[in-house]
């Protein structure tokens, strides 16, 4: 036949992660349907450039047609991770939403250069029973509505056995043995899953965590903000925040800092539990809120720690597209026009204290009073009759129902 007249093949771009099931993905897209596979991996921080590297070799072995990096780093930074540090955003108070947000930029990027090169579908490799194929499937449908969204494994709803098999057979041969854990490595930390996660009953050994711990003693450290974003490390400046971000997980990481377990409700409606280690996640966002203590008020405080939690949840929960997001952030940008300063830490294998902090704008130094000591905003007198009449609401409950108040007398 003329190539004049052949059919064009349709392209598809995979979300390539190298792992097996992208890789079964490129293999089978090409072979078994035909179509023109552009491999794209998106990469939030978590790929070294060796590990690229090797993704481009492994993708155009598996016959796709390119491959290409997709460098979302700072774009993640500016439009997820300062809005979590503003909001000290930890999911169940515990966890810093690492691979939540990581996913929905990488889907975003994926639809972005799918359109670009005129793609008519998309592929990701995410099964039926997690939370990733919420995340991937809404960006796409949101982003590329008329492209076509292909999902194998979940479709298939194949074995990794079943996957190895077919790319031995097509002479493929990689090492996919299943390790006893996965992980997801990216900027704001690293999730861990398998092993002793499976059990509530076990938490994870020393040797589950990716960064063993090397340091002992102890280790102070500073962090400076500027308007809420980290802006120094031990006094060194940082214009680029993903380079500051990796300075702290330098300097806090071979302590052991940052490890912890989360369990919590997942987006399709059971119970997940993930172990990470975040060292500089957990220490910016524990540097963060105690530097907000000093420089924000009360109401601040309260309006801004409840727009965060829904915030976090819905970053979670695949709403980034949510226009109410960005109404969410720009509460919580404005929250931070005084939060600057340094805030001390103390490192030590496990854990770590926070010190103090030096700001300009600490509402704890003020010409008013220091708490316990003395009073100077106001007399003796002052202070009885505030506190005569912020009791007056109690008096009155009281002397209404007298016999509640004979009651609470016998119980002392």
């Amino acid at each position: 036949m003329n190539n004049d007249t052949a059919p064009q093949k349709k392209k598809v771009v995979v979300a390539f992660s190298g792992g097996l099931d992208t890789s079964f993905t490129v293999m089978y897209l090409t072979k078994e349907l035909g179509y023109e596979v552009y491999a794209a991996c998106a990469d939030t921080g978590g790929f070294s450039k060796e590990q690229l590297s090797e993704n481009e070799v492994k993708a155009m072995k598996l016959g796709a047609v390119k491959y290409v990096t997709l460098d979302v780093t700072h774009e993640y930074y500016s439009k997820s991770i300062k809005y979590m540090v503003f909001g000290n955003v930890l999911r169940g108070g515990t966890y810093p939403i690492s691979v939540s947000s990581e996913r929905i930029f990488q889907a975003m990027a994926i639809a972005r250069y799918a359109k670009q090169i005129g793609a008519s579908a998309i592929a990701h490799g995410s099964t039926g029973a997690g939370n990733d194929q919420v995340r991937f499937d809404m960006t796409f449908l949101v982003m590329a509505p008329e492209m076509e969204i292909i999902t194998l494994t979940r479709d298939k709803a194949l074995s990794r056995q079943e996957e190895v098999d077919y790319l031995n057979r097509n002479g493929y041969y990689a090492d996919f043995t299943k390790l006893k854990y996965s992980y997801n490595v990216g900027l704001w930390g690293t999730s861990i899953c398998g092993g002793e996660i499976l059990d509530s009953r076990q938490g994870l050994p020393e040797s589950a965590y990716l960064k063993p711990v090397t340091k002992g003693g102890s280790e102070v450290i500073s962090l400076g903000f500027e308007k809420g974003e980290i802006a120094s490390v031990n006094g060194e400046t940082f214009t680029d925040k993903v380079a500051a971000i990796r300075r702290v997980e330098e300097i806090a990481a071979p302590y052991g800092i940052g490890r912890d377990m989360h369990v919590g409700d997942t987006i399709i409606g059971i119970k997940g539990r993930v172990g990470f280690e975040a060292a500089a996640a957990m220490l910016i966002i524990a540097a963060h809120k105690f530097l907000e203590k000093f420089t924000l008020t009360k109401g601040q405080q309260y309006w801004k720690d409840q727009i965060a939690v829904q915030y976090g949840a819905s970053l979670h929960e695949s709403q980034y597209l949510e226009p109410v997001m960005r109404d969410m952030e720009a509460f919580l940008e404005s929250s931070q026009r005084n939060v600057t300063g340094t805030v001390t830490m103390e490192l030590h294998p496990g854990y770590f204290n926070t010190v103090g902090v030096d700001s300009p704008n600490d509402l704890v130094k003020t010409k008013f009073g220091e708490y316990g000591e003395m009073q100077k905003g106001w007399t003796a007198e002052d202070a009885k009759g505030f506190i005569k009449v912020s009791s007056t609401p109690l008096r009155v409950y009281y002397t209404a129902h007298k016999e509640e108040a004979s009651a609470i007398e016998k119980e002392i």
